[in-house]
């Protein structure tokens, strides 16, 4: 059974199906749960290390992440219901999902292994897997490649503080 919502926008009346768009919120945020909860005993030695100037405290970086992976959630979510054809769909949601397990991928380079250069050169790889997935999520439906970017310009900043850590603590 699906929970439907109607929701007035603009004299139009537009269906939401909730449990979809709960589980398409779910998905990054247990994603996201995950790599926090396997790289949270890292972060006694990530707060020894010589950090570039501009980096944020680190009680930021939880709730940054919540609030992008809730975006990314509905930006899929968005695109899942567009009524667009289904390969395009498709095609698009494979970028998604290969971009969160590189996102996972990432944390453990970066916190596990402290491997800070591999994991910059992941995070370009990233980088460029967001910025595709951008393109093919506005394509089908433009607010949902919108929602996308905070997540690419965080992902800049990381990069930043990722290359940064790497070159003050050689």
């Amino acid at each position: 059974m699906h929970m439907l919502m109607t929701v007035k926008r603009g004299g139009v009346f537009l269906k939401v199906d909730v449990k979809k768009l709960l589980i398409c919120i779910a998905i990054p945020l247990l994603v996201g749960g995950v790599s926090g909860f396997l790289s949270a005993g890292e972060m006694e030695a990530f707060e020894q290390l010589k950090k570039p100037a501009l980096s944020p405290p680190g009680w930021l970086f939880p709730v940054v992440w919540t609030i992008l992976y809730t975006l990314m959630g509905v930006a899929s979510y968005l695109v899942l219901t567009s009524g667009q054809p289904k390969e395009t769909i498709k095609t698009a949601l494979t970028v998604y999902g290969i971009q969160l397990a590189v996102n996972f991928a990432w944390s453990l380079l970066f916190f596990n292994l402290e491997a800070y250069l591999a994991a910059f050169i992941w995070l370009l790889y990233l980088w460029l897997l967001i910025l595709v997935m951008i393109y093919l999520f506005y394509k089908i439906l433009k607010p949902a490649g919108i929602l996308m970017i905070p997540y690419l310009l965080w992902v800049t900043f990381a990069g930043y503080l990722n290359l940064g850590i790497y070159l003050l603590n050689r």
